[in-house]
C-alpha cells in the first residue's frame, strides 16, 4: 500500500493531517459531553482547543525535530522543519506541549486543573485512535518484518522496500481505544480528582512500551539495542503516572465536585 492522499479543488490532501484533526475534534466533542460531570462547561473545554491543538503540534514537531535533526533535517531548508505533512510528530512531545498549554489555560481561566485533566484524559486515548490510523495511512511508525497472514506491504519506494511488516500503529490504535473504553467507565467511579488522568499516563505508557516491541522504524537504540527511544519516553509517562497518582491519592477529598482548585 502506499501512503494516501486525495485532492479536493487541486488541494492534495493527506490522510495524517486529516485524521489528526478529527482526533482532536473527537476527543473535545467527547470531553465537552463530560465536563458537566465535574461542574465544568462545555464551552470551556471547547475553548481550550485552539490552545490544546497549537501546545500539541509544535511539542510534537519540535521533540522530533531535535531527535532527527542530524537525520532529516541538518542539510535541509530550514523551512522544513515546518513541514509536518509527511509525518514527523513525536506523541509525547504533543503530550506535554498540550499539558503546558492546558496548565496554562487553567490558570488563565481559574479552573479546577486535576478535574479539567480528568475530563480530557479519555478523549485523549480517543483522539490517538484516530492519529494512528492516520500513521497507518500515511506509512510512518510501521512495524518489524513479519510472515503473519496480517502483514502489510507498503510500497517498493517505502522504507520497507514492500517486504511485509506489523501493522504497529494499528495495534497501538486498538489499544488506545480500549484504554479509552476503561477510562471513560472509570472517570464514573474515580474517587480523587486527577486519578482519572494519572490512570491514563500509567495505561498509556505500559501499552507504548509493549508496542514499541514491535516497531522497526528507529534509526537508533539504546540499552544495549534493547530499547526504543519511545519505550524511553514511555517508562517518564509511565513513572509520572505512578508518582502523581500516589500524591494526589493522598487528598481523596477531591472526588468531582469537590476537587481543590
Amino acid at each position: 500500500m502506499n501512503p494516501v492522499a486525495f485532492s479536493i479543488g487541486g488541494l492534495t490532501i493527506h490522510w495524517y493531517g486529516l485524521l489528526i484533526v478529527a482526533g482532536f475534534l473527537a476527543g473535545l466533542w467527547t470531553a465537552s459531553r463530560r465536563a458537566p460531570l465535574e461542574g465544568l462547561s462545555g464551552e470551556a473545554v471547547a475553548d481550550l482547543t485552539v490552545w490544546l491543538m497549537a501546545g500539541a503540534i509544535v511539542g510534537a514537531r519540535l521533540f522530533h525535530v531535535v531527535g532527527y535533526w542530524r537525520d532529516e533535517f541538518a542539510a535541509r531548508p530550514l523551512w522544513e522543519i515546518f513541514a509536518i505533512r509527511h509525518g514527523g510528530l513525536v506523541f509525547h512531545g504533543g503530550l506535554l506541549g498540550a499539558a503546558l498549554a492546558t496548565v496554562f489555560y487553567a490558570r488563565r481561566h481559574k479552573l479546577p486543573l486535576w478535574r479539567l485533566a480528568d475530563v480530557l484524559a479519555p478523549s485523549i486515548a480517543l483522539g490517538q485512535v484516530l492519529g494512528r490510523f492516520g500513521c497507518f495511512f500515511e506509512g510512518c511508525c510501521y512495524g518489524q518484518p513479519t510472515r503473519l497472514p496480517w502483514a502489510v506491504h507498503y510500497s517498493m519506494d517505502h522504507a520497507t522496500l514492500g517486504a511485509g511488516v506489523h501493522p504497529a500503529p494499528l495495534y497501538e490504535a486498538a489499544l488506545n481505544l480500549a484504554l479509552y473504553g476503561g477510562l471513560a467507565w472509570h472517570f464514573r467511579h474515580k474517587r480523587f480528582a486527577g486519578q482519572t488522568f494519572a490512570l491514563y499516563l500509567v495505561g498509556y505508557g505500559l501499552l507504548r512500551i509493549g508496542v514499541e516491541v514491535f516497531r522497526g522504524d528507529y534509526v537508533q537504540r539504546y540499552l544495549g539495542g534493547w530499547a526504543t527511544p519511545g519505550q524511553l519516553m514511555s517508562l517518564v509517562v509511565l513513572a509520572a503516572g505512578l508518582g502523581l497518582y500516589r500524591i494526589l491519592g493522598r487528598n481523596p477529598s477531591g472526588r468531582a465536585g469537590t476537587a481543590a482548585r
